[in-house]
This record gives C-alpha cells, structure tokens and sequence, in this order.
C-alpha cells in the first residue's frame, strides 16, 4: 500500500512539473491574447457607455449608446443585408467546396496541381481580388456580362444595382473562400476510414448511398466547424464590401463592420461604434452558441 501511495505521489510530482512547464510555453501566447485581444475587446465595451469623440474625455452616457443604435432605422438594414450575405453564402461555399473536395480525393492525375490551383486565391490579397472582380463584373464590358451575352443572355449590372449587388458580392466571396474550405473537407474526407465505405459498397449500396448515409454522417464534425467559422467570418465581412460597393447602391450592401467604420472614423462617434460593435460580438456569439447546442443532434464524433 506504501509502495502505491509512493508511485502515486511521484507520478503527482511528475504531473505539476510537466503543467509548470506547459504553463511555460503557452505563456507568451496567453500574454499576446490578453494585451491584443482581450484587453482591446474589454475597453470596447467600457467605450461603449460613452460618448467620445477623440478630442474631449469620454463622457459616461450608460445604456444610451445601444439604445440609439437599436432605434435607428438604418440597423434593420444592416441587420438584413449581413443575414442576406450570410444565408446566400454559407450554402453555396459549402457545397462548391465540397465538391472540389470529394473530386481531388478521388486518384487523379495532376492532383497537387489542381489543389494548388482551387487554393491561389485563399493566398491572394482579398483587396486587390475586390479590385479585380469590380472590373468583371462591371455591367458594360466585364467578364462576367460578357460571357453571359455569348448565351444569349443579358447580363445586370451587379455592384451598382440594389438587386444585383448582394449576389455580386456573394458569388465573388464563394470565389475566393472556397479553396480554403476545400482544404478542411479534403482533410476530413482523408480522415475517414476506407472499411466504412468497403463495407457499404459490399453491401450493394450506390455511390449516392455510401455518399449520403456513410460519408455524410462521418464528415459531419468538419462540415460543423466550416459552418461556424464560415458563418461568424461572414458576419464580420468588411474589406470587400468597402473595396466593391463602399455599401452602395444607396445603402443596399452596407453590413455592420462599414457602418462600425464610418462611426468610428468619419464621424468620430467612437461610443456608438463600440456600441454597435458589442452588438454584433453578442450576435455572433448567440449564433455559435446555439449552432454548438443544436449541433449535438447532426454531428458524430464517434466513428466506431
């Protein structure tokens, strides 16, 4: 019994050494995130029940801040067009990326080169892809419109129409995001065991069938994760909107993070822009939450 109780305390020594030294080494990472991160999202919220404009000291208002931005007509604007980008997006980037994967995971030819191909983007300055697709989709002689015409069709005029704008934006962020999740689903698709599928197709189940009940459910975990950080990505968009509409037409693409911008530095309303921005941190983090809550249901983590 002594001899057991020895090798337990040893094996306790052992044990807090190896968190002091774990401790160690996360240490300049924690420090980084508490000074650059948590410290700049805790002084967010402390302007937040302000009014400050840069010149004179912040002025405690309370509440006053949040009720001005809930109340004022253009946050159900913004409000609609993130959940528009969002919805329309979130779908279409999980199925095009998807797709890319299971086609590179199957045996072909070329395959580093067609990875490397789908994946440039993803590595490419998102401000000067902005740049670039404002000129293909510009109504007159862009790619886009131009192509269209070759099939007799007539192409809108995208950024500068309220109807066309968001489904501009969208399908130039499935463009250039869909490399990077397609690395994700090609690691998760790697990830599941090749007796899965044997077994099914011994089975007599179809290509669909062993896609729909036996690759489906095991990539479940990773279809997860590229749906919340996907989503709360989204929901945070603001270079391209700044670079290809500027918000516009009218105020028919303007989301959050521009309206948090222009406050903050057109106006110098930094109150109401740590206002508006606590709003959206409390907004993605019910939506994570509940996606994490209802997750339980579809996810499985479990492969045996």
């Amino acid at each position: 019994m002594k001899k057991r109780v020895g090798i337990l305390n040893k094996y306790s020594v052992v044990q807090r050494g190896e968190i002091k030294w774990a401790y160690l080494f996360i240490a300049p990472q924690m420090i980084g995130l508490a000074i650059f991160t948590l410290g700049p999202i805790l002084y967010a919220g402390y302007l937040s029940f302000t009014k400050w404009n840069l010149i004179k000291p912040p002025q405690w208002v309370g509440l006053q801040n949040y009720l001005d931005q809930l109340q004022d007509p253009a946050f159900g604007n913004l409000l609609r067009n993130t959940i528009f980008i969002t919805a329309g997006y979130i779908p279409l980037v999980m199925i095009v990326s998807l797709g890319m994967a299971l086609a590179l995971n199957q045996k072909l030819r070329f395959t580093v080169v067609y990875r490397t191909a789908y994946f440039m983007p993803v590595v490419t300055s998102l401000v000067a892809i902005a740049l670039v697709w404002r000129w293909v989709l510009q109504p007159d002689f862009g790619l886009v419109n131009y192509l269209l015409s070759l099939i007799g069709i007539e192409g809108p005029t995208w950024l500068s129409s309220t109807k066309w704008a968001i489904p501009g934006l969208i399908f130039m962020r499935v463009w250039w995001g869909a490399g990077f999740y397609m690395v994700i689903f090609l690691a998760g698709l790697q990830g599941i065991p090749q007796e899965f599928q044997d077994a099914a197709e011994v089975d007599g189940a179809s290509a669909w069938q062993r896609f729909r009940h036996v690759t489906l459910p095991l990539l479940s975990p990773t279809t997860f994760f590229v749906f919340i950080m996907a989503s709360i990505w989204t929901l945070q968009i603001f270079d391209q909107v700044y670079i290809m509409t500027g918000g516009g037409p009218g105020e028919a693409t303007e989301v959050f993070l521009l309206r948090i911008y222009r406050l903050a530095f057109r106006y110098f309303r930094m109150g109401d822009a740590a206002a508006l921005s606590m709003i959206l941190f409390l907004i993605i983090g019910c939506f994570t939450y509940f996606q994490s809550r209802y997750a339980r249901r579809w996810v499985h983590y479990d492969l045996s």
